[in-house]
């Protein structure tokens, strides 16, 4: 598979401390990559910067050709990457509705209803909810309702910042089958999550970041059997 996404000698400080220390990354097109890793490691500044909401010190962020450092964060979303991020950030005093359409916000009107429609279908407890507040949902349907929004964007590239936080076994494997179902209409898929067992039995290819860097990269089956990995994150 073609690189969507690449990512070469990556370095983001917060101030005077070096957050991610120059790390390499490839993301292939159509197939699920996940990033893993202890609080800490680097994985959501990693996704800040691709996303622009965070300016690199150095390295390059290329998607699809095109070079993302120093592009704003409206102009990448045009690209097609779309990040959800760690903690949802839904807007709780609007409806389910507005929140979709805010999705589609930098889009053309055509065809908007058709994909909220279809995002419905997706998640149907959504639809139950759809002219409600927000801010009602269970932590379970406001992930679903995050994913939602993003789709709504049309990506190319979906980013997700631990998608199965705070949620119960049944949501967790409910998201998780979502993602797959996603992945196998074509959707190219950029996973960061601590849940690990479940993130490399979904993924292809597999890095662990520890203390800003790249510790461990191959593919998921592999990572699965690690005997690093199996210490570290598998409690066996």
């Amino acid at each position: 598979m073609s690189a969507l996404l690449e990512v070469s000698g990556l370095r983001v400080h917060y101030d005077f401390v070096e957050a991610v220390k120059g790390i390499d990354l490839k993301i292939s097109q159509g197939e699920i990559t996940t990033v893993l890793g202890a609080n800490g490691a680097g994985k959501s500044t990693t996704l800040l910067a691709l996303s622009g909401l965070l300016r690199p010190t150095a390295g390059s962020i290329t998607f699809d050709g095109v070079e993302l450092c120093g592009l704003p964060p409206h102009r990448i979303v045009e690209l097609g990457l779309i990040l959800v991020p760690e903690g949802r950030e839904i807007f709780t005093a609007l409806s389910v509705r507005e929140n979709l359409l805010l999705g589609a916000y930098r889009r053309r009107k055509e065809k908007i209803e058709r994909d909220l429609q279809e995002s419905l279908v997706l998640f149907p407890r959504l639809k139950e909810r759809l002219d409600g507040p927000a801010g009602n949902l269970s932590g379970g349907e406001q992930q679903m309702l995050a994913i939602a929004r993003a789709l709504m964007a049309r990506p190319r590239l979906l980013v997700l910042d631990e998608p199965s936080m705070g949620l119960a076994p049944l949501l967790v494997r409910e998201i998780f089958n979502t993602l797959r179902k996603l992945n196998s209409d074509g959707l190219t898929i950029l996973l960061v999550e601590q849940n690990v067992r479940q993130a490399l039995q979904i993924a292809r290819n597999a890095y662990v970041m520890e203390d800003g860097r790249v510790a461990l990269a191959g593919p998921s089956a592999e990572l699965l059997h690690n005997p690093k990995v199996i210490e570290a994150y598998l409690g066996a």
